[in-house]
């Protein structure tokens, strides 16, 4: 599937989402805050900037001595209103990360990370190109993590209300990339919506420069729960699981697999890097995987 299709089709369903809630009062309401958070996240990128170019270079010049390839690589995520965008990062991946699997999620130990990119996606270091994302007015230092367009329109066609999180600009970092690990199958991708629309919900200045705190001490060699501690930043969010084999089978599918289903192939949007692991070919190589990834720790 081409990514135009895939931008018409995530078009169509947020379009088709915001008709039926259209009258109902369950339909999001973004905090007043977002009125005035993007003017404020694009000053603070600017300013991020003037430090960060100077580390981004000296990081694209360790990348291509540890690695071939090119050291920036653009992928096109889905933001507000069901708008694609490139979004930037620094390549932690090998440049063939995604030949043979296609679009995927990032599991634990995946062999495809470069050691170089261990130590980045640790620090976070490789998020820094996404400041001149939020300059650009495609994204904000806060808010739910833009998904690939490839997951997009299966997980909301699974996920009741996913589409709701595009109601305001993607971000950098956000509550539920602070409290969750990455996702690992269908119920981590509905306790991280929960997060998100809360967040969606509750905006407001004091909660970004809480969490702006908690991403730089963690990137200092803080704990993440601690971190988290001392910026009252801990979430437990509850969702409804139904424990019957059948269901918890069904849980078990993630994007891979649904996507792998519905194209009968692997397929590649041409990004130089993904998110993830080798492609499942059933539900129950599927589960392992998911079982495995457990214990990823969380990157906002």
């Amino acid at each position: 599937m081409s990514p135009a299709n895939l931008d018409e089709i995530t078009a169509n369903l947020f379009a088709e989402s915001t008709q039926a809630v259209d009258s109902a009062e369950e339909r999001i309401s973004p905090a007043p805050y977002f009125r005035w958070q993007a003017a404020i996240c694009r000053l603070v990128a600017a300013v991020l900037l003037i430090p960060g170019v100077p580390l981004v270079a000296c990081i694209i010049l360790l990348v291509r001595l540890t690695s071939r390839g090119p050291a920036i690589y653009r992928q096109i995520r889905v933001g507000k209103n069901g708008r694609t965008f490139h979004m930037y990062k620094i390549r932690s991946m090998r440049i063939d990360a995604e030949a043979m699997t296609g679009p995927a999620w990032t599991l634990e130990n995946d062999p495809r990370i470069t050691r170089l990119g261990r130590v980045l996606r640790k620090l976070h270091l490789d998020e820094l190109p996404q400041l001149w994302n939020v300059v650009m007015g495609e994204m904000n230092l806060f808010g739910p993590r833009p998904e690939r367009p490839e997951f997009t329109h299966v997980l909301a066609k699974e996920i009741p209300g996913f589409l709701d999180r595009l109601a305001v600009l993607p971000g950098i970092t956000g509550l539920a990339q602070i409290n969750l690990p990455p996702d690992s199958d269908m119920n981590s991708v509905r306790r991280k919506l929960v997060l998100d629309l809360e967040y969606i919900d509750t905006a407001n200045l004091l909660l970004d420069v809480r969490m702006f705190a908690c991403t730089l001490l963690r990137m200092i060699g803080l704990p993440g729960a601690l971190a988290m501690r001392v910026m009252r930043l801990e979430r437990t969010p509850e969702i409804e699981e139904d424990s019957t084999s059948g269901q918890q089978q069904h849980e078990c599918r993630t994007p891979n697999t649904i996507v792998s289903t519905a194209e009968g192939q692997p397929g590649s949007n041409g990004s130089a890097e993904s998110n993830g692991h080798t492609k499942p070919t059933s539900t129950s190589r599927d589960c392992q995987k998911v079982s495995s990834a457990a214990h990823v720790d969380s990157t906002p």
